[in-house]
């Protein structure tokens, strides 16, 4: 799937995008409170045009990029600048050593790619304290005004249910996602900057409800459940 940055980028420019963009900004900030920031490597699989890469950054995280598109790594190396290095790559098969980096965050890329459990066995393999996934949720209204028209980009999506995200985190990255919240319950005729729709939308609330769903995994605190999440432990010791 070809991704036109300039069309992406015009979509958190319309009302209802600049709604969204805020509202997972927010649930980032919420997502990654427990996590250390100085000195520690973020890598996003999937990072676009660098738009949750620079929250990122100015979270306190040292962080870095990759992408398949050369499009999109163009227009994140641009947001970027020297503040992060950027990269055309391929998710399903990193060139990175096992736990090089502290964490992995895939925000809104399985449901695009062609193996999303090999996107997160890989991230699992190279992140030592932990794995975050940020995924367009089946459940949710916006899914049925939205993810079922087959001759749009959403439409041709894979959009998850929180029940089958979490069975494919347990079984690929070998650990359960004890931390999971969504937001904008709302239809998209909600998303407005003004009360009470901002208030709706903007909560965190249980994963199952919002268009867009969060689910963190802490592998400090948690013993592997599978053999090959068993070996990839092995390097985190």
């Amino acid at each position: 799937m070809s991704w036109d940055p300039i069309r992406y980028e015009n979509w958190f420019s319309t009302d209802p995008g600049a709604v969204a963009l805020d509202c997972e900004r927010r649930l980032l900030d919420f997502m990654v409170a427990g996590w250390p920031r100085r000195g520690t490597k973020l890598l996003e699989v999937g990072c676009g045009t660098g738009l949750f890469l620079e929250s990122l950054w100015q979270k306190g995280f040292d962080v870095r990029g990759v992408d398949r598109s050369p499009e999109m790594v163009e227009a994140a190396r641009n947001r970027m600048g020297k503040r992060a290095e950027v990269e055309v790559g391929n998710g399903e098969c990193l060139p990175f050593r096992a736990g090089e980096f502290d964490f992995v965050m895939l925000w809104t890329v399985l449901e695009f790619c062609r193996d999303p459990a090999a996107l997160l066995r890989e991230a699992s393999r190279v992140a030592d304290q932990g794995v975050l996934v940020g995924f367009l949720n089946r459940w949710s209204l916006y899914y049925l005004s939205h993810g079922r028209d087959k001759n749009t980009t959403l439409g041709r999506a894979h959009w998850f249910s929180w029940g089958e995200m979490r069975r494919m985190i347990s079984v690929n990255v070998g650990r359960s996602a004890d931390h999971a919240f969504s937001v904008l319950p709302g239809p998209v005729k909600t998303w407005k900057n003004k009360q009470p729709y901002r208030l709706l939308n903007s909560r965190c609330i249980p994963p199952w409800f919002g268009a867009f769903t969060a689910a963190r995994v802490d592998f400090r605190d948690q013993t592997p459940l599978t053999p090959i999440a068993s070996w990839v432990q092995g390097t985190r010791a």
